[in-house]
């Protein structure tokens, strides 16, 4: 595999499959591995057909594969910062046979590459680091500690990111920590309106660990919270609701 002119090793990746077989990619057999927030991600952006879409930080492309599969019409790029993820994701572009359909960037949102354009995208769609620095232990493993923990890039240089490559009008979407929402929402305030706050709880009666958020550049709409979705019912396995997302590619509607 190569990124750009320089070789970069897969060694410890393996091909897996989401939602029930449609898409192929790859995944580190040890450190960060996409789990289902990426794929809840991806259903939550209705990308119609002709509609440019932009996720910020792809990691191995989880989101970004997924709402390929979901929204055919659409063209994606995908930005990742890690080189074994941005040549991974390639790797997985080609196991799809996306490669007229999807593109690959590797640079730092907070300079972006040549080639990404401002303002040029109608949807941004990212699931930006959980954990603010120095408030959490950090994996040993780079890759994982990358995706997990905030670095120079803050969850407001991530909305900052957001706002320069979105089209007027607009959507970002973006997955993150419930106990993070107050730092989300004035992140977004005074660039971004009709706002959308969608709980995922982890089983009915239990508070929400994670939220979808869904945000219109210069929109002027009030701040909307939704029902969610319920992931689990109480024998641990997935609601059927979850189910037809994370298996039968249904959408999320917000």
């Amino acid at each position: 595999m190569t990124d750009g002119d320089r070789a970069v090793p897969l060694d410890g990746w393996a091909e897996e499959a989401l939602l029930g077989g449609r898409v192929r990619l790859l995944q580190p057999q040890r450190g960060y591995r996409a789990a289902i927030d990426p794929v809840l991600l991806a259903a939550a952006v209705p990308a119609r057909a002709g509609e440019a879409v932009l996720e910020l930080g792809a990691g191995a492309g989880a989101a970004t594969l997924c709402l390929a599969a979901r929204a055919p019409g659409c063209r994606l790029t995908a930005l990742e910062r890690q080189p074994a993820a941005a040549a991974a994701l390639r790797q997985g572009v080609a196991l799809n046979g996306w490669q007229d359909r999807i593109s690959v960037l590797e640079g730092d949102l907070r300079a972006p590459p040549p080639g990404l354009p401002l303002n040029g995208f109608d949807r941004v769609l990212m699931n930006p680091p959980f954990y603010e620095e120095g408030r959490h232990t950090p994996s040993p493993a780079p890759g994982k500690a990358a995706s997990h923990g905030e670095g120079e890039a803050t969850l407001a240089d991530w909305v900052r990111a957001a706002l320069r490559h979105l089209k007027g009008r607009g959507i970002l979407t973006l997955v993150h920590r419930a106990d993070r929402l107050d730092a989300i929402l004035a992140a977004l305030h005074g660039r971004f309106g009709g706002i959308v706050v969608f709980p995922l709880w982890p089983r009915a009666g239990q508070p929400a660990k994670r939220v979808l958020v869904q945000a219109v550049r210069d929109g002027r709409g009030p701040l909307r919270l939704a029902a969610g979705l319920v992931l689990h019912g109480e024998e641990g396995r997935f609601t059927p609701a979850a189910d037809a997302v994370l298996l039968h590619a249904a959408p999320l509607e917000l």
